[in-house]
């Protein structure tokens, strides 16, 4: 084994396809560097790495090829009083690793402090024993034959997201092969893709994939990091998802899935959790980054760097004012998209990035680099717009370029169909596109992604079959999950025979889709809620990889009829330009009309007045959209022109008579929450009863009454 110096560029372990593989880490106050390379039967060799480039430890290894796992050794002063907490005994993961050997073994230690002490100091006291639990980097081949992919480039006003989970989604499909339940190769399977392209989304928003770490504490009660929120490697597809076992496989089953998502025009859309690492706050473990370089990678407090500054709740959070901490986080997004082919990003509490001291600044240094990355600024960047700190709720305040998770398009449509009083203002905003939020810093209302239900809270169908969380089994008495649901059992908590209450749940699950799918914005839809998923009234089942979590397929007839609605409601969106806008309505005449671009109408057909947008009981009206009045062209450059459109809801308990406008001889009926087979025409002028808590969309296919063509 022939030691050369190698190169400080690029991180990570790299190798040449030919004699041997380049190793470089980052650590500015390390005194010493060793890599550790193991063999599958046990066997380690160990080569001190002795050339130091500008913080950068790197050599060559000639003979170490694709498959080789390793790991470090980093010595440097122990000294958590101070922010250093060294410790050579440790074995580290490579914060580049494209690949891992397996998963966290915390019976063979993961910590750098003496966790045995019973001082209250503990953390103060070095590890005298050696900790080898950490999941090991694995040296891979980069090498992909991607044929004839290309990414959809499906514009963001045409997008529909759908939230899923690698495991969740395929888990329990009795069409996808045993052996490919749970994995990449299950996502890309023909059953799968077929259910995407036939509901009609546009991409898939998988919950992280990034290699995570199960917390001890969850294994003890036999429970897991389902949702994967606690990232260890931000370059390595998790290998919990590969199917077989050889090593590092999950690689290229990864680029697979992607191969098979695009070729079906598919986007693919990432969580990713560049706010904390699964090390947590001064008593948690040491994986990699602590080990290597505590103050570089996380926020310490200034004054006692001994702890941590925790904007996430989960203990720590990454210092992203540090130059190679933005390295890191820019060099995974690079990574994932030139070669993994991603389609982009959604971030993780997002608003932790854009801190700056104390306070948020959407102009710090992360969101600048992004800006002018020729690469990571040309996909879809999306921020879920909040952490736990001090002012940390950001919705409407992220730079040009960021999408947003609307929080407040999920309340107020809550609240709205819960029946709340006092939000028909905020509803009109939400339904326009939230110009509110979005209209006066470049963005369009395509930044807003509406969103009903996700990953974290209820699922739809327990957000009208529950007024409380029942969380028991994840062991923490119900303690855990938010407590603020707006959520309405509709008049039983929890499994039902009550045929009024079922039916009125039915039509409820259908207000809510209908008006996500109907409102201006970028929609998305939480895996699962198409076909009714239910997680029997869990709102935070993050730790249950099980049958709460996953998928059940084995649909009935009233499941079967709500994808069907579902599958209708999206043909509908697509079919229309109306509802894609990419600018914000204006309000104007259309030719000089009496008709404008949007207009809100009162059940008796007359505008909307200040004081019924103000008025508490407003609880019912429709929204109009001109069919001339969408300004834009499409791609030859011509205007676009579609149908008028009408949008009529009931939010109340009781019916309501709504007069449809007679800018139409007709209106053609095309979604209705209330009747899933509900057709035909209704003349304009004429007076419709719409039943307590729906929804209808009209169609005006008669000559237009105001400006006949």
């Amino acid at each position: 084994m022939r030691i050369k110096p190698g190169n400080a560029y690029p991180l990570g372990a790299t190798w040449d396809g030919r004699t041997g593989t380049n190793f470089a880490l980052y650590s500015e106050h390390a005194t010493r560097v060793e890599l550790v390379l193991l063999d599958a039967d046990g066997g380690e060799r160990r080569v001190p790495l002795r050339e130091r480039t500008a913080f950068v430890w790197h050599a060559f290894v000639e003979g170490v090829g694709p498959g080789q796992r390793y790991g470090y050794h980093v010595d440097g002063p122990w000294a958590p009083e101070e922010g250093l907490r060294f410790n050579p005994r440790n074995l580290l993961t490579d914060p580049y690793a494209k690949a891992f050997s397996g998963v966290t073994r915390w019976e063979r230690g993961a910590f750098s402090y003496d966790i045995a002490s019973d001082s209250p100091d503990r953390d103060l006291i070095a590890n005298p024993s050696e900790s080898w639990g950490v999941p090991l980097g694995v040296v891979i081949d980069p090498g992909f034959d991607w044929q004839d992919d290309c990414a959809p480039h499906i514009p963001l006003h045409k997008t529909i997201l759908y939230e899923t989970h690698v495991k969740g989604l395929t888990m329990r499909h009795p069409e996808v092969p045993p052996e490919l339940r749970g994995t990449y190769l299950g996502v890309a399977s023909p059953p799968i893709v077929r259910h995407l392209t036939e509901l009609g989304v546009t991409a898939v928003e998988l919950l992280p994939v990034h290699q995570f770490v199960d917390d001890k504490f969850l294994l003890d009660r036999g429970l897991r990091n389902y949702w994967g929120y606690n990232t260890i490697g931000f370059f390595a597809p998790d290998v919990r998802y590969r199917s077989g076992e050889r090593v590092a496989a999950e690689v290229q089953q990864f680029k697979e899935m992607v191969r098979a998502l695009h070729r079906a025009g598919i986007e693919v859309i990432l969580d990713v959790v560049y706010n904390h690492t699964a090390e947590g706050n001064h008593l948690g473990p040491t994986f990699s980054f602590r080990g290597i370089d505590n103050p570089t990678y996380y926020r310490l407090v200034p004054d006692n760097p001994r702890y941590y500054y925790d904007y996430t709740g989960t203990g720590n959070s990454l210092n992203v004012r540090h130059p190679q901490t933005l390295q890191l986080i820019m060099d995974s997004l690079r990574y994932w998209i030139l070669e993994m082919h991603v389609d982009g990003f959604r971030f993780d509490l997002a608003a932790t990035l854009a801190r700056g001291l104390y306070e948020v600044d959407q102009l710090s240094s992360f969101f600048t680099i992004i800006h002018q990355d020729p690469v990571i600024s040309q996909v879809k960047l999306i921020a879920e717009p909040w952490d736990l700190g001090e002012g940390g709720y950001q919705v409407g305040n992220f730079p040009v370029r960021w999408a947003e998770w609307n929080g407040k398009y999920r309340d107020t449509m809550r609240s709205f169909w819960r029946g709340d009083g006092g939000v028909a203002g905020d509803l009109g905003y939400r339904l326009s596109g939230s110009s509110d939020l979005y209209q006066n810093d470049g963005r369009g209302p395509y930044m807003s992604v509406n969103f009903v239900t996700a990953h974290d809270g209820f699922t739809l169908a327990d957000l009208v079959a529950y007024d409380h969380k029942h969380n028991e089994a994840n062991g923490e008495d119900n303690r855990d999950g938010c407590d603020n649901n707006l959520s309405w059992n509709c008049g039983v908590e929890g499994p039902t025979d009550d045929p009024e209450v079922l039916a009125l749940r039915r039509r409820q699950q259908r207000n809510f889709l209908a008006t996500l799918l109907l409102s201006q914005g970028t929609p998305m839809i939480a895996g699962g809620d198409e076909i009714g998923r239910t997680q029997g009234g869990n709102n935070n089942a993050y730790c249950q990889d099980n049958a709460i979590s996953w998928y059940d397929w084995e649909l009935d007839d009233e499941r079967r009829a709500l994808l069907r609605f579902v599958q209708r409601t999206i043909r509908v969106y697509r079919e229309h330009p109306a509802l894609q806008r990419s600018k914000f309505f204006k309000g104007r005449k259309i030719r000089g009309g009496d008709v404008r671009d949007i207009m809100w109408l009162r059940p008796d057909g007359e505008q909307l007045s200040d004081d019924d947008w103000q008025d508490p009981t407003t609880q019912s009206l429709g929204m109009f959209l001109a069919g001339r009045g969408v300004d834009d062209v499409d791609d030859e450059g011509e205007p676009i022109r579609d149908d008028d459109l009408l949008l009529v809801l009931n939010g109340s308990q009781n019916p309501v008579e709504f007069v449809l406008p007679p800018l139409h001889a007709a209106w053609e009926r095309l979604i209705d929450t209330s009747d899933d087979d509900a057709r035909g025409q209704v003349a304009g002028g004429a007076r419709i009863e719409l039943p307590p808590k729906a929804l209808v969309l009209f169609r005006g296919v008669a000559p237009d009454m105001n400006h006949a063509t």
